[in-house]
Protein backbone atom coordinates (compact mmCIF):
# COMPACT_ATOMS: atom_id res chain seq x y z
CA UNK A 1 0.00 0.00 0.00
CA UNK A 2 2.75 2.43 0.91
CA UNK A 3 4.77 1.86 -2.15
CA UNK A 4 1.47 1.79 -4.50
CA UNK A 5 1.17 5.27 -2.82
CA UNK A 6 4.55 6.55 -3.34
CA UNK A 7 3.76 5.66 -6.74
CA UNK A 8 0.71 7.68 -7.53
CA UNK A 9 0.45 10.96 -9.21
CA UNK A 10 0.33 14.28 -7.65
CA UNK A 11 -3.40 14.03 -8.47
CA UNK A 12 -4.17 10.66 -7.44
CA UNK A 13 -1.89 11.52 -3.29
CA UNK A 14 -4.54 14.32 -3.45
CA UNK A 15 -7.99 12.44 -4.44
CA UNK A 16 -7.03 9.54 -1.91
CA UNK A 17 -5.86 12.35 1.05
CA UNK A 18 -9.12 13.99 -0.13
CA UNK A 19 -11.34 11.06 0.53
CA UNK A 20 -9.24 9.79 3.87
CA UNK A 21 -10.01 13.46 5.04
CA UNK A 22 -13.69 13.07 4.30
CA UNK A 23 -14.08 9.64 5.94
CA UNK A 24 -12.50 11.31 9.20
CA UNK A 25 -14.48 13.91 9.30
CA UNK A 26 -17.92 11.78 8.64
CA UNK A 27 -16.98 9.57 11.64
CA UNK A 28 -16.52 12.36 13.67
CA UNK A 29 -19.57 13.57 12.69
CA UNK A 30 -21.95 10.78 13.22
CA UNK A 31 -20.39 10.86 16.70
CA UNK A 32 -20.98 13.79 17.66
CA UNK A 33 -24.67 12.96 16.89
CA UNK A 34 -24.70 9.63 18.69
CA UNK A 35 -23.35 11.54 22.03
CA UNK A 36 -26.28 14.79 21.34
CA UNK A 37 -28.69 12.02 21.03
CA UNK A 38 -27.63 10.09 23.94
CA UNK A 39 -27.69 13.31 25.81
CA UNK A 40 -31.79 14.13 24.78
CA UNK A 41 -32.17 10.37 26.62
CA UNK A 42 -30.74 11.47 29.43
CA UNK A 43 -33.07 14.61 30.06
CA UNK A 44 -30.74 18.22 30.69
CA UNK A 45 -27.43 16.97 30.73
CA UNK A 46 -24.82 18.64 28.26
CA UNK A 47 -23.26 17.07 25.56
CA UNK A 48 -19.59 16.26 27.14
CA UNK A 49 -21.93 14.30 30.04
CA UNK A 50 -21.71 10.99 28.72
CA UNK A 51 -23.88 8.06 29.63
CA UNK A 52 -21.17 6.01 31.79
CA UNK A 53 -21.41 8.80 33.83
CA UNK A 54 -21.83 8.33 38.17
CA UNK A 55 -21.75 9.86 40.98
CA UNK A 56 -19.20 9.52 43.35
CA UNK A 57 -20.33 9.19 46.82
CA UNK A 58 -20.42 7.53 50.44
CA UNK A 59 -24.05 8.13 51.57
CA UNK A 60 -27.40 8.84 50.03
CA UNK A 61 -30.14 10.47 51.85
CA UNK A 62 -33.60 9.93 50.69
CA UNK A 63 -37.22 11.83 50.52
CA UNK A 64 -39.92 9.80 51.31
CA UNK A 65 -43.38 10.54 49.88
CA UNK A 66 -42.71 10.01 46.14
CA UNK A 67 -39.23 8.77 46.15
CA UNK A 68 -39.49 5.58 48.78
CA UNK A 69 -43.41 5.04 49.16
CA UNK A 70 -47.25 6.58 48.32
CA UNK A 71 -49.09 6.48 51.52
CA UNK A 72 -51.21 9.31 50.03
CA UNK A 73 -54.75 6.47 49.93
CA UNK A 74 -54.26 4.81 53.38
CA UNK A 75 -53.82 8.51 54.87
CA UNK A 76 -56.48 9.62 53.37
CA UNK A 77 -58.52 7.39 55.07
CA UNK A 78 -57.38 9.20 58.24
CA UNK A 79 -57.51 12.32 57.82
CA UNK A 80 -60.96 12.02 55.71
CA UNK A 81 -61.97 10.30 59.41
CA UNK A 82 -60.56 13.21 61.26
CA UNK A 83 -61.98 15.91 59.34
CA UNK A 84 -65.23 14.75 59.42
CA UNK A 85 -65.24 15.32 63.16
CA UNK A 86 -65.56 18.86 62.64
CA UNK A 87 -68.60 20.17 60.57
CA UNK A 88 -67.54 23.15 59.19
CA UNK A 89 -64.75 21.52 57.21
CA UNK A 90 -66.32 20.85 53.74
CA UNK A 91 -63.12 20.27 51.52
CA UNK A 92 -63.21 16.91 49.43
CA UNK A 93 -60.10 14.60 51.26
CA UNK A 94 -59.01 12.26 49.09
CA UNK A 95 -55.53 10.36 47.80
CA UNK A 96 -55.02 11.76 44.38
CA UNK A 97 -55.49 15.48 46.00
CA UNK A 98 -53.61 14.98 49.27
CA UNK A 99 -50.82 13.82 46.74
CA UNK A 100 -50.54 17.07 45.42
CA UNK A 101 -49.29 18.60 48.67
CA UNK A 102 -46.79 16.01 49.30
CA UNK A 103 -43.48 17.21 50.02
CA UNK A 104 -44.41 20.71 51.09
CA UNK A 105 -44.00 21.77 54.39
CA UNK A 106 -46.71 20.48 56.79
CA UNK A 107 -48.36 24.03 57.23
CA UNK A 108 -48.33 24.59 53.66
CA UNK A 109 -50.21 21.02 53.43
CA UNK A 110 -53.03 23.00 56.00
CA UNK A 111 -53.64 25.64 54.11
CA UNK A 112 -53.75 23.77 51.00
CA UNK A 113 -55.74 20.74 52.27
CA UNK A 114 -58.64 22.67 54.68
CA UNK A 115 -59.43 26.09 52.73
CA UNK A 116 -63.07 26.11 54.34
CA UNK A 117 -61.72 26.63 57.46
CA UNK A 118 -59.08 29.49 58.99
CA UNK A 119 -55.58 28.87 58.67
CA UNK A 120 -55.57 28.28 62.71
CA UNK A 121 -58.12 25.94 62.63
CA UNK A 122 -56.86 23.97 59.76
CA UNK A 123 -53.35 23.47 61.33
CA UNK A 124 -54.61 22.08 64.47
CA UNK A 125 -56.63 19.36 62.56
CA UNK A 126 -54.22 18.81 60.06
CA UNK A 127 -51.81 17.98 63.55
CA UNK A 128 -54.28 16.09 64.92
CA UNK A 129 -54.67 14.16 60.57
CA UNK A 130 -50.44 13.89 61.11
CA UNK A 131 -50.69 12.12 64.23
CA UNK A 132 -53.22 9.55 64.13
CA UNK A 133 -52.16 8.22 60.55
CA UNK A 134 -49.05 6.71 61.88
CA UNK A 135 -50.48 4.08 63.72
CA UNK A 136 -53.04 3.16 60.60
CA UNK A 137 -49.71 3.19 58.04
CA UNK A 138 -47.90 0.90 59.94
CA UNK A 139 -50.84 -1.67 59.93
CA UNK A 140 -51.99 0.04 56.41
CA UNK A 141 -48.85 0.59 54.54
CA UNK A 142 -48.28 2.42 51.60
CA UNK A 143 -47.44 1.61 48.79
CA UNK A 144 -43.85 1.07 47.83
CA UNK A 145 -42.54 2.79 44.53
CA UNK A 146 -40.54 -0.39 43.12
CA UNK A 147 -38.42 -2.71 44.96
CA UNK A 148 -36.78 -0.94 47.64
CA UNK A 149 -35.95 -3.72 50.18
CA UNK A 150 -33.65 -5.38 47.34
CA UNK A 151 -32.73 -2.12 45.95
CA UNK A 152 -31.53 -0.66 49.76
CA UNK A 153 -30.16 -4.03 50.64
CA UNK A 154 -27.59 -3.66 47.58
CA UNK A 155 -26.70 -0.57 48.24
CA UNK A 156 -25.58 -1.70 51.92
CA UNK A 157 -23.85 -4.05 50.33
CA UNK A 158 -21.68 -1.98 48.20
CA UNK A 159 -20.80 0.38 51.49
CA UNK A 160 -22.90 2.72 51.24
CA UNK A 161 -24.60 4.79 54.46
CA UNK A 162 -28.44 5.45 54.04
CA UNK A 163 -30.35 7.94 55.33
CA UNK A 164 -34.25 9.55 54.94
CA UNK A 165 -34.94 13.04 55.60
CA UNK A 166 -38.80 14.49 55.15
CA UNK A 167 -40.61 17.30 55.49
CA UNK A 168 -42.91 15.32 57.90
CA UNK A 169 -43.75 14.91 61.81
CA UNK A 170 -42.42 12.68 64.61
CA UNK A 171 -43.44 9.17 64.05
CA UNK A 172 -43.85 8.94 60.29
CA UNK A 173 -40.59 7.99 59.16
CA UNK A 174 -40.76 5.55 61.95
CA UNK A 175 -44.28 3.91 60.54
CA UNK A 176 -42.45 3.54 57.09
CA UNK A 177 -39.62 1.88 58.57
CA UNK A 178 -41.79 -0.44 61.41
CA UNK A 179 -44.60 -0.99 59.01
CA UNK A 180 -42.40 -2.49 56.00
CA UNK A 181 -39.94 -4.17 58.36
CA UNK A 182 -36.77 -1.53 56.72
CA UNK A 183 -35.43 -0.60 59.92
CA UNK A 184 -32.08 -2.85 59.58
CA UNK A 185 -31.16 -0.86 56.24
CA UNK A 186 -31.93 2.78 57.03
CA UNK A 187 -29.14 4.24 59.71
CA UNK A 188 -30.24 7.54 60.86
CA UNK A 189 -33.40 9.89 60.06
CA UNK A 190 -34.71 13.30 60.75
CA UNK A 191 -37.77 15.44 60.02
CA UNK A 192 -38.76 18.95 61.50
CA UNK A 193 -40.90 17.06 63.89
CA UNK A 194 -37.59 15.52 65.48
CA UNK A 195 -35.53 19.23 64.83
CA UNK A 196 -38.14 22.31 63.90
CA UNK A 197 -36.24 22.64 61.09
CA UNK A 198 -37.04 22.23 57.08
CA UNK A 199 -35.20 19.95 54.64
CA UNK A 200 -32.46 21.41 54.18
CA UNK A 201 -31.36 22.08 57.69
CA UNK A 202 -31.72 18.63 58.54
CA UNK A 203 -29.04 17.33 55.41
CA UNK A 204 -26.36 18.90 57.20
CA UNK A 205 -27.78 17.80 60.72
CA UNK A 206 -27.20 14.37 59.10
CA UNK A 207 -24.34 15.30 57.28
CA UNK A 208 -22.88 16.85 60.65
CA UNK A 209 -23.47 14.04 62.65
CA UNK A 210 -22.39 11.25 60.80
CA UNK A 211 -19.17 12.85 58.91
CA UNK A 212 -20.05 12.18 55.67
CA UNK A 213 -17.83 13.52 52.93
CA UNK A 214 -19.71 13.05 49.49
CA UNK A 215 -23.38 12.24 50.36
CA UNK A 216 -26.40 12.98 47.81
CA UNK A 217 -30.06 13.82 47.77
CA UNK A 218 -33.01 11.59 45.79
CA UNK A 219 -36.24 13.34 45.78
CA UNK A 220 -38.92 13.67 43.72
CA UNK A 221 -39.78 17.36 43.63
CA UNK A 222 -38.60 20.88 42.83
CA UNK A 223 -38.82 21.53 46.98
CA UNK A 224 -36.19 18.56 47.12
CA UNK A 225 -34.26 19.63 44.86
CA UNK A 226 -34.15 23.17 46.30
CA UNK A 227 -33.04 22.01 49.64
CA UNK A 228 -30.33 19.73 48.34
CA UNK A 229 -29.05 22.70 46.76
CA UNK A 230 -29.30 25.34 49.91
CA UNK A 231 -27.41 21.66 51.71
CA UNK A 232 -24.68 21.76 49.29
CA UNK A 233 -25.51 18.24 48.29
CA UNK A 234 -25.93 16.95 44.45
CA UNK A 235 -29.18 15.65 43.60
CA UNK A 236 -31.00 12.70 42.07
CA UNK A 237 -34.22 13.41 40.48
CA UNK A 238 -37.11 10.16 41.38
CA UNK A 239 -38.91 11.15 38.06
CA UNK A 240 -41.11 8.12 38.38
CA UNK A 241 -42.38 9.93 41.71
CA UNK A 242 -44.90 12.44 41.97
CA UNK A 243 -43.32 15.73 41.14
CA UNK A 244 -41.39 17.55 38.92
CA UNK A 245 -37.55 18.95 39.05
CA UNK A 246 -34.74 21.35 37.12
CA UNK A 247 -31.54 21.48 37.67
CA UNK A 248 -30.86 17.82 38.74
CA UNK A 249 -26.99 16.15 39.00
CA UNK A 250 -28.62 13.06 38.28
CA UNK A 251 -31.78 11.27 37.15
CA UNK A 252 -33.86 8.00 37.97
CA UNK A 253 -36.87 6.66 36.24
CA UNK A 254 -37.25 3.91 38.89
CA UNK A 255 -35.94 3.24 42.23
CA UNK A 256 -34.07 0.25 40.71
CA UNK A 257 -31.80 2.60 38.67
CA UNK A 258 -30.20 4.00 41.08
CA UNK A 259 -27.67 1.22 42.13
CA UNK A 260 -26.10 2.40 38.52
CA UNK A 261 -26.10 6.17 38.89
CA UNK A 262 -23.56 6.23 42.16
CA UNK A 263 -20.31 4.68 43.10
CA UNK A 264 -18.14 5.05 45.75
Amino acid sequence: MVYYYNVCSYEEKVEKSFFVWYDCLKLCFECIMYVNRKCMEYGNKTTFEMESYMLKTDAIIFDLDGTLWDSTEPAAVVWKEVAGRYPEINDEITGPRLKTFYGLPLEDIAKGMFTSVPFEKALSVMEICVKEQCPYLIEHRGELLGDIEGTLKALKERGFKLFIVSNCRAGYIEAFLEGHKFGYLIDDHLCPGDTGELKAANIRNIIDRWQLKAPVYMGDTQGDKDASTEAGVPFIFARYGFGTADGWDEVADSFEQLGELVER
